[in-house]
């Protein structure tokens, strides 16, 4: 039953990047296949083999941010049914809107979808918590991150073709690369410049909203198979003792923000509830966080010091060393983010010390970047066509000429770039269409009325459905599961 449960959930996770694929991907074919820079094939092939590339030189903190916005309950709960209700809720929902919008012809994103979709599931465990007010259920620093990113990517769009394109237009006076394209390939200089800029996104594509995949497949094979995926089995023997060191070294700092005694080798027994709690919305900061961490640092030298490898460690406790692990190296992160580290004396030491202790956690195998990577490849070759026309037709009055496809993938493909450096998700779909429709208010011709409404539309109605299917999703499975285990019983 546990693999049946696993290969739907992998299925799931397949599915939502294959849906992304031709909902998102295909934007970045969309202008070298309008233009005939490219054959429809040959384009698919090549922005599929860039996503690819992109995918797997990606660094995974995009994958793990998203991560993040999940309630920290869940994500360190023992009880796995709970867990994967969550994730298999998450992606339903997601996919449902996703494959309705696209049915309808809404241009919506996946990431805003999908974002959505967390914020529901959140909010519901809250709900249906008696532990927790509503709005513990929701990282809201992280979403409030996630949503401004979203939110200012595709107005960057918007003004950075804009102002491109201006510049451009004074600055080069080919007239050809302002004209509408024909039925045949455009110069060679003029490919170039196309096929360079679908490249440039379509990597760029791969390695942002790849990561989303990366993530949620991460989080499904630690929910199922934790003896496996919990620990990053690769770690070295002397990366394990570096970290047995800098643990041992970080609890005397630890212990300096005490009043009192310290813990003196005895072990807090509510330390993961104490930080659990903390890394709540609304957790507060008291000398039980620094005792905690103290605590749980002991603990982590402890069991590592025993153990040069992490296969040494036995099967059922591995998944408790990486929830250990997981509620240090998020507390340090919160104080660092709220500035409590500044007056320690050896701040540089805790991060330090929390970098060490992500990589044991942090990790992505190479055939889930290859799975998610050829999942998105496989979409694109479904929904390029309904996105060619989309975007060479229905959003400027006049047809996209060549100028104005290679600025706005230029500025699509330097956005995701910058949004990948600072770890934020955000959405192709968005930051093309807007900065395709910047060029179009650039060269004067005008957007139609019609597809600014879709736009607009499907994007005020993204956030509030998703939120609401995630919600639904996840309290009816909960309910669904209840019942069948009563019935068991």
């Amino acid at each position: 039953m546990e693999y049946l449960f696993l290969g739907f959930a992998i299925a799931l996770v397949i599915g939502f990047e294959f849906v992304n694929g031709f909902h998102d991907t295909a934007n970045a074919v969309a202008t070298v296949i309008y233009t005939n820079s490219l054959k429809p094939t040959y384009a698919v092939v090549w922005s599929g083999i860039c996503n690819l590339l992109g995918v797997i030189t990606s660094s995974g903190v995009v994958a793990f941010s998203i991560v993040a916005l999940l309630p920290v309950e869940l994500l360190v709960s023992k009880e796995s049914s709970q867990s994967l209700i969550m994730v298999l809720a998450l992606l339903t929902s997601a996919i449902i809107w996703n494959l309705g919008t696209w049915y309808l012809g809404l241009p919506i994103s996946s990431t805003h979808s999908l974002i959505g979709s967390i914020l529901g599931i959140g909010l519901a465990n809250s709900v249906l918590s008696t532990e927790n007010n509503w709005w513990d259920g929701v990282n809201w620093i992280k979403m409030q991150e996630v949503l401004i990113s979203l939110l200012i990517s595709p107005l960057i769009g918007f003004c950075g073709a804009a102002i491109l394109f201006i510049i451009a237009k004074f600055l080069i006076k080919q007239e050809n690369l302002y004209t509408a394209p024909t039925e045949e390939a455009p110069s060679l200089g003029i490919r170039a410049m196309l096929i360079l800029t679908c490249t440039g996104v379509s990597f760029a594509h791969g390695s942002n909203d790849g990561q989303k995949g990366m993530g949620l497949m991460m989080l499904v094979l630690v929910i199922l198979l934790p003896s496996i995926f919990s620990l990053n089995m690769h770690t070295s023997p002397q990366a394990i003792a570096q970290l047995v060191a800098t643990s041992q070294a970080a609890i005397p700092v630890l212990e300096s923000q005490i009043r009192g005694n310290s813990i003196h080798n005895q072990l807090f027994a509510n330390s993961q509830s104490e930080l659990t709690n903390f890394l709540k919305p609304q957790g507060q900061l008291d000398e039980n966080i620094w005792r905690s961490l103290a605590s749980e640092s002991q603990l982590i030298g402890k069991i590592l010091s025993i153990s040069s490898d992490f296969m040494d460690i036995a099967e059922s406790d591995r998944n408790q060393i990486r929830t250990d692990i997981y509620l240090v190296a998020n507390t340090i992160t919160k104080l660092e983010n709220q500035q409590k580290l500044a007056n320690l004396d050896q701040q540089s030491l805790l991060i330090d010390y929390r970098n060490q202790l992500d990589k044991t956690t942090k990790f992505i195998p190479f055939w889930v970047k290859i799975t998610i990577a050829l999942a998105l490849g496989s979409g694109t070759m479904i929904g390029w066509k309904r996105v060619v026309i989309t975007v060479g037709e229905k959003i400027g009055k006049e047809p996209l000429n060549y100028a104005q496809g290679a600025i706005a993938e230029l500025i699509t493909m330097t956005t995701i770039v910058t949004a990948d450096y600072f770890g934020l998700p955000v959405s192709t779909t968005h930051i093309l269409s807007s900065g395709i429709a910047g060029s179009m208010v650039a060269n004067r011709s005008g957007v139609q009325s019609d597809t600014l409404k879709n736009l607009l539309l499907a994007w005020l109605l993204t956030l509030p459905v998703c939120i609401l299917l995630g919600f639904g999703t996840y309290t009816i499975s909960l309910f669904a599961v209840h019942q069948f285990s009563n019935t068991l019983a």
